[in-house]
Parts: C-alpha cells; structure tokens; sequence
C-alpha cells in the first residue's frame, strides 16, 4: 500500500500546507488564513465525532485537548500552529505504527519466516514442491541448504546442522545425527538433508509458536489501559491551566498557547510500545509471551512454584538399582522384578514409566501384554501380566493392593519405584533424576528479583522431594499431591501473583490457575503450552528469572515513558502560560517531547543489566505441606 493510501489524512494535510506556503508565498495571507482555518477545523470535527463515539464505549481520551486546541487557535488567528497540530495529530498513526513496527521486529520475524512450501519425495521421482500444509506423517522431505525446516520431523542423512536460534534464543548452531528429532522452523545449514514427517503442518512445534505470536501480538497490556486512565486528570490540569492563564493575562491567545502542549501522544503511544518491545525482547531469547498484561504479572511476582520432574531436574530418570525383597522378590530375582514391573509400566503415562521400559530394554528383556491394567493417575498401575497380579507405584498404592510395602532408604536425588506381585511386596527400582545444575542459582537469582517464597509442588514421595528442596534451597515443600491438590494450593497462596513453572500433562491444570503459568521447553507438553501465559522453547530453567527480568524492566520503561511526556507536557504548558511559548514553537517543541518519549519506549528492546547470579544461601530443611492449605 503506498502512502497516501495507508495514511490519507498525513498527505492531505502535507498538501494543505503547501497550499497555505504557496498563497503566503504570491501575497494572499487572507487566503492562506481561510483555508488553514477551514481545514483545521474540519479535521477537528472529524476529531470530535471519533471521540464522542470513544465516549459512548467507555474509552476516555485526550481527543478533547486536541479539539480545542485546534479550535482555539483558529478563534485566536494562530492559522499556522493549528495545521501544525493537526499535523502532528493525523501523523501519530504514522509514528505510533513506525514504533510498534520497530518494537516488533522479533515478532514479526517469526511469523515472518514461516514455511510454505516443503520438497517431497517419492520413490523413483524428483522431489516436488508442495504447499506445507500438503505435507503428512511419514513423508519423506528434502531440506536444501539455508531452508527452514517444513514441519517436525526425524532426520534421515547421517549428519546435520541447523540453526535453532529463532525458535529458542540458542545462538549456536546445533547438531543432529540420524534419527534424531528436528525441529519445524529450524534452518539447515549448509548441506541439504532427508527427514522424516513425524506430523503435519498444523501439529508441528513451528506452527504452534506461531500461534502463541499471533495471541500476543494481538494483546493489551493492563498499564496500556492505565495510561488511558492518566488522560483524564491531565485533561482536567490543562484545562484549569489554560483558563487561569486567559484570566490572568486577558489574552485568550494565551489559552490556545497551553493547549497547543497539551496533546502528549506519549499517553497512547509509549506504553503499548513499551509492551511489545519487551515481549519482542522475550522471543529473541527463546521465550514466548502470549500476553502484554503477563508482562505486568511477571514485574511483580512474590511466590515461585515448581514442579519438580522435567523442571527442577532433567526429567530423565535411570535405573540404580534393583532392590528385590521378601519372598516374591527372591522368586524373580532382579531381571524378574524388572521384566514384569516394565511391562506394567507399558499402561502408564507417568515419566518414571518411560525410565523403567528404557532400563528394561536396556538389559535385553522382553515385556509382556498385559490381561488387563488400570492406572491411577500420578499414582501407579495394577495389571494382570502372565497369570501375576502386578501393582506397580508409589509406596501407600502399592500397600493398598498388597499385604504390607516396606519403605526403602534413600539419598540425595534419588527415588523409589515399589512392585508387589501376587499380593506381596517384591521389592523396588531405584531410580535417579539429577537435579539441574543451574537450579540453586535460578533460584537466587528470582529471590534477588524480588520473589518472596519459593516452593515445590510434586506428586513423588516426600523423601525424594525433601531431598532435592535442600539441595537447591527452595523454602517450602508439597509432595504426594495430585493435580487438583496443585490447583487448590496456588489458588489459596495469600502473595500474589503466583508464577508456576512445569512442563507435563498433568501440569495443564495449576498453569491455567497460577497468576503466570510458565511452560517449560519447546518439545513440552501441547497441554502445557496452551495453559501457560509463557512458554520457554529451549530446555533451559535460567529462562525463567529472565522472563521476569524482561518483565521487571518493559513495565518500568513504559511507567517511565508516560511520565516522562507527561513532565515535559506540563512544563511546556507553564511555560506557555506565563507567555514564553508562542503557539507555533509550543506545536513544534510538543513534536519533540513525542519523538522523546518514544525511543525512550523502544529502549524496552535492549537487553537491560542482566541480573547477576545471587548468592544461594546454605541449603536449610524446607518446610512441608502434608495438606493442601
């Protein structure tokens, strides 16, 4: 769209003035008088029925100032300082679009870059190139060098190297070998490569970031809506100024003189800027918002929750060790309580499941179909395998479906898989799921942003989550809950706003209820995602404190941007009304203060001071929650 067409109003009133500087320039000053005039107040009235029709849905503006502005420079000859305003006015769109343009740049990127072709193909033919939303599970793609990969898939060649960084902030290059997942939106390297579709289009990890881009460009932050509210009083201040001004002087040029300053586009402008220059900040560092207003949540964040599994540690446990016990434990021997436990384990969707038929495959054992199986969710799993009764769990499931579960000592990070067979307790698997390494300094680091208590909210036993709060510092504990237990516990902490931080299914539920929920890890849970406010693309738990960070520093950068055009305002404005500002330089120096507080705005897209790793105080027993409070 050309110019003239995406902002009529600018090339109307450019050509206006030229119109005006040319009758000036032959010698008709009356002339160039009437047509200012007639024009300004035409805009004017095309002003005034735009803010009565804001009035009528409950939006308060600054439109007012600027109608009689306008207006009154017209009554009291000031022809030019009225084309001036109106200038400024009809382009404030263009400026305010050139910023938001400017602060949206990393938003825009992504969506930008989208894929919309992909090369298929098919035995005995060329590749052929079809829509990206033509692509299906199974179809085998070429990648060409420097092109975006279509869709996920799983990586064919023996080598490969792709670009991840506009997907997670990564700014180096990753490597993937064959059968390795690849990720839609990656970008191949120098080589071209064969992969695999593992889903279509409209179910790939690109498509779904695009998705959440699309919700958050389309937001509205709440101190976006304050900044409106601040309209009302400085319209009230101008007004009462600009009248004790014509009182006291008896000039009424003196009036249009403070209103000619008193039409800050920093109160529409700066703030929404602001806002999506930090969320823009955010997905250059691998961090999705979905939201302008969770920007403002993120600023203020007084409880940190986490899950613990995928979150506070890497969400791979692995087998130990193999603990047989009692009579049924000494029948199997360890493979024995291995191979039946990991083919239960096949009818549950807990994590540790995954760990078990892994250790399993591992040492070579073949599983068993199961008769039938029943899992409590988050709990464990009954099911009939080979003519055994196998209960698979936590210790009080496994005791409730047993004579009798006897608790097995553990250390630091590691936790207890209980199996009874036939009625008795045959033992447990210990497993072991590392701890981050960067958790205790994540955790400093909130604490050092202000954050006030930090607690863990987990289904697993109470000594494992015991075990990992002491070893990361966290001050409070809630273990053996279910996910309705989760919920209840967020929604009941007294400090608000709530920030909770999982990855898994079962973690959809307390996200949609925390304040701020944060997903974690571009290949996490689709449930997950769509629950959380924020969703961090790379497995990285060091994200966290920078959203808040980003967070901490776009609502103090917006705060300072309104404050800012409305300081030089009212100083303008006094100056105006003791008669130092003539009604054509107060229109041009209002320009400037707009310009000011503007890239003031934009500065919400610089990195800030990047918070210092807080030092983590010496590991102290955590307090428990044994009920939800």
């Amino acid at each position: 769209m050309t110019l003239i067409g995406r902002y009529p109003l600018v090339a109307a009133t450019l050509l206006c003035a030229a119109v005006v500087a040319g009758l000036l320039l032959f010698g008709y000053p009356e002339a160039a008088q009437w047509t200012a005039s007639l024009y300004s107040l035409l805009v004017a009235a095309r002003l005034a029925w735009d803010m009565v029709r804001q009035l009528l849905r409950g939006h308060w503006g600054i439109d007012l100032l600027a109608v009689t502005a306008v207006v009154s420079t017209v009554v009291v000859g000031e022809y030019i300082a009225s084309l001036i305003i109106v200038l400024m006015l009809s382009g404030g769109r263009a400026l305010e679009d050139f910023a938001q343009g400017r602060a949206q740049r990393e938003l825009s990127a992504l969506l930008e870059r989208a894929p919309m072709t992909a090369h298929r193909e098919r035995a005995g033919e060329p590749p052929e190139e079809i829509s990206v939303d033509e692509v299906r599970p199974d179809d085998v793609l070429l990648v060409r060098p420097a092109e975006v990969v279509p869709v996920d898939g799983t990586l064919l060649s023996g080598f490969g190297s792709f670009d991840e960084s506009a997907l997670t902030g990564e700014s180096l290059p990753v490597e993937r070998t064959a059968g390795q997942d690849v990720m839609s939106g990656a970008l191949n390297g120098q080589a071209a490569v064969r992969i695999r579709a593992t889903a279509a289009a409209e179910d790939s990890q690109y498509s779904r970031i695009v998705a959440l881009v699309r919700e958050a460009s389309a937001s509205r932050a709440p101190v976006v809506r304050l900044a409106d509210r601040y309209a009302v009083p400085f319209t009230a201040f101008a007004f009462l100024l600009a009248g004790a001004a014509w009182l006291f002087s008896g000039d009424p040029a003196r009036f249009a003189e403070v209103l000619v300053v008193a039409t800050p586009c920093p109160l529409l402008i700066a703030a929404p800027v602001a806002f999506v220059g930090g969320m823009g900040r955010a997905a250059k560092s691998g961090i999705i918002i979905k939201n302008g207003g969770t920007l403002e949540k993120l600023s203020r964040v007084k409880v940190a929750a986490f899950d613990k599994t995928g979150t506070l540690t890497g969400g791979r446990p692995v087998l130990l060790e193999i603990r047989p016990a009692g009579a049924a434990g000494a029948r199997l021997g360890p493979d024995g309580l291995l191979r039946l436990a990991a083919s239960a384990e096949q009818y549950s969707s807990h994590v540790l499941a995954a760990s078990v038929m892994e250790a399993a495959a591992d040492r070579g054992l073949e599983l068993q179909a199961a008769a039938e199986a029943e899992e409590a969710a988050t709990h464990g799993v009954a099911a009939q395998i080979g003519g055994h009764a196998v209960v698979v769990g936590k210790p009080a499931f496994v005791a409730n479906r047993s004579r009798g579960v006897e608790r097995t000592p553990l250390a630091s990070g590691e936790m207890a898989v209980y199996v009874a067979v036939d009625g008795d307790f045959a033992g447990t698997l210990v497993m072991s799921d590392a701890v981050r390494p960067n958790a205790a300094s994540v955790l400093g680091q909130l604490r050092a942003l202000g954050v006030e208590e930090t607690l863990m909210l987990t289904g697993d036993a109470r000594e494992t989550a015991g075990h990992i709060a002491a070893e990361v510092g966290l001050t409070r504990v809630q273990a053996e809950c279910l996910p309705a237990d989760k919920v209840e516990t967020v929604r009941s902490l007294p400090h608000r706003p709530v920030m909770m931080v999982g990855d898994g299914v079962n973690d959809a539920p307390v996200l949609a209820a925390a304040d701020v929920g944060v997903a974690m890890g571009a290949k996490g849970s689709t449930a997950a995602s769509e629950s959380a406010d924020v969703v961090i693309m790379l497995d990285d738990l060091s994200k966290v404190p920078r959203a808040v960070e980003i967070g901490r520093r776009s609502v103090k950068v917006a705060l300072e941007s309104i404050w800012i055009g409305i300081a030089l305002s009212i100083g303008l404005m006094v100056l105006a009304a003791l008669g130092f500002v003539p009604a054509v330089a107060g229109a041009l120096f209002q320009e400037l203060v707009d310009l000011a507080t503007i890239l003031n705005a934009l500065r919400a897209l610089g990195p800030g001071r990047t918070t210092a790793a807080a030092a983590v105080p010496a590991a102290r027993e955590p307090r428990y929650s044994d009920s939800v409070p």
